[in-house]
């Protein structure tokens, strides 16, 4: 079963009767490719390779904001049924001293503490083991969590988890066999920059001059980004290209 896209009114092209909870939010962004980089070591073994049968396990999907992670995981879990985790879902809440926080005085949530790994990490382990799991809806534009919803898996499904930390979940699946690949999305950074900041200021994130300033430093800061993402062990694709070999693992090494 699919889960919902929470910040656009549903995930794009889901079945209805794959939905579970409705709830308001995002729309990500989608481009043109580009050609894939990273070092042949880096690139993920064939899930069948890599995990027993007949286990639900997961794919992840990270790169810089505004890459089009979210609008990916939308058209993969329509055209395959499979539920996608927002791993921006577990951020923490501005009332967390945890936080960090920017000089732009707004949460840093490009900082990997903004993000609370180890409740994702159980959220993704319970779906694979158990089939649902529920939660939390979380509100960039409020810096909190603003509700919860369902999450459900069929016997036969990959589970796509997608955000910008998702590379530092490669090595816990990992070891916990619930790892099937690992993908770090990513197109040209100028057309990522405009399409995030677009994408932003539609969902009125934060002011337009904030939100300007933070495209441009996250505009400086993506090779770091990507080079961070293939050393957690993601391999390098754009969009199209994770569609199309993605597609393949029903053939190839889907859970029995």
């Amino acid at each position: 079963m699919g889960s919902v896209d929470h910040r656009s009114g549903g995930t794009k092209g889901e079945h209805p009767a794959r939905r579970t909870v409705v709830d308001p939010t995002d729309a990500a962004d989608a481009g043109d490719p580009v050609a894939p980089v990273g070092p042949p070591d880096r690139v993920a073994a064939p899930a069948s390779s890599r995990t027993r049968q007949g286990r639900r396990r997961v794919i992840l999907l990270t790169g810089p904001s505004g890459a089009g992670k979210s609008r990916l995981a939308a058209r993969l879990g329509a055209a395959h049924g499979w539920p996608v985790v927002r791993l921006d879902d577990f951020y923490r809440e501005a009332s967390d001293p945890r936080l960090p926080r920017a000089s732009l005085g707004i949460p840093d949530w490009d900082h990997p503490d903004s993000w609370d790994a180890g409740s994702a990490v159980d959220a993704l382990r319970l779906l694979v083991d158990e089939g649902h799991v529920e939660v939390p809806v979380y509100d960039l534009a409020a810096s909190a969590v603003t509700g919860r919803h369902v999450v459900e898996a069929r016997p036969s499904d990959f589970v796509l988890a997608e955000g910008l930390f998702a590379g530092r979940l490669v090595e816990p699946l990992r070891r916990e066999g619930l790892l099937a690949d690992a993908l770090c999305v990513r197109q040209n950074r100028s057309l990522t920059a405009l399409r995030r900041f677009v994408r932003d200021l539609s969902e009125r994130r934060k002011p337009p001059h904030i939100l300007a300033r933070r495209g441009l430093a996250l505009w400086r800061d993506e090779p770091r980004v990507v080079a961070q993402a293939q050393a957690h062990g993601a391999r390098c694709v754009n969009p199209r290209q994770a569609e199309a070999e993605l597609g393949t693992l029903l053939g190839a090494g889907a859970p029995t």
